[in-house]
């Protein structure tokens, strides 16, 4: 019974408090192929993005190094979304090397690079999966945005926390373009007041819990899409839409 209360919250409140997914799922997916395409969300947090995919008809393949997060998320989906063609997989990005090439038509990785040391590496094996003028979706905290220049706090070995603040244009251009990727779109994401509001709810929840948080939730929910404008001056993450040459 207590289980499936909790199965019902979650449908109710998906993809959760956390405003900044709540962003990223709505703008992201403007970006996407639409169609039966395949698609990897690599790095799929609690799958917002993979049902971003699989409602525009995609066929979605959905990793995450963490055990317990796919058996959660392959609950929840099978529960309330089992119509959709998502295919749910443990998995570290460093083992990527182990499917087969030019297998899908686009990847997504939202808020995941940041936190892994050899990131070059991954996107490597990001434009071996990729099929001929496949699609990289990336998306990563901004490195230039105050809340994420932490760098006397990132660790110089992967912990589940950050390896660097995250990136830039020119960072992105770098890391990509000698491994045979062209951007071809940018957007900023999350705003001076979303980042703002989703501190203090966080803050909230850390404190007390989901429960208690709930008010605030519920009182900021009907201004989330005035509060959240796309492409700000200085965006709390930057997306890079990027093509295979």
């Amino acid at each position: 019974m207590l289980s499936a209360l909790r199965l019902a919250g979650k449908r109710l409140f998906y993809p959760g408090f956390d405003l900044h997914t709540r962003s990223r799922l709505r703008w992201l997916p403007k970006f996407f192929i639409s169609g039966p395409v395949e698609t990897l969300d690599a790095g799929c947090g609690n799958g917002a993005l993979s049902y971003a995919a699989a409602k525009l008809g995609n066929h979605v393949t959905s990793i995450s190094f963490c055990a317990t997060d796919i058996e959660r998320i392959k609950k929840y989906f099978s529960a309330f979304e089992s119509s959709l063609n998502i295919h749910f997989e443990t998995m570290n990005l460093y083992d990527l090397n182990k499917l087969d090439d030019g297998i899908f038509d686009q990847i997504i990785c939202s808020e995941t690079l940041e936190h892994i040391m050899n990131d070059r590496l991954i996107i490597k094996y990001f434009k071996r999966l990729l099929k001929p003028r496949g699609i990289l979706h990336l998306c990563c905290p901004y490195a230039l945005h105050p809340v994420c220049n932490i760098e006397r706090f990132i660790p110089h070995q992967e912990n589940g926390g950050h390896v660097r603040n995250g990136y830039t244009i020119e960072s992105y251009k770098t890391l990509i373009e000698p491994e045979g990727f062209q951007i071809i779109e940018q957007f900023g994401v999350g705003s001076l007041s979303l980042v703002k509001c989703d501190a203090l709810l966080r803050k909230l929840r850390h404190k007390f819990g989901d429960i208690a948080s709930l008010p605030l939730f519920l009182f900021i929910l009907p201004f989330l899409k005035f509060i959240d404008t796309g492409n700000p001056p200085i965006p709390f993450s930057l997306y890079i839409k990027a093509i295979k040459t």
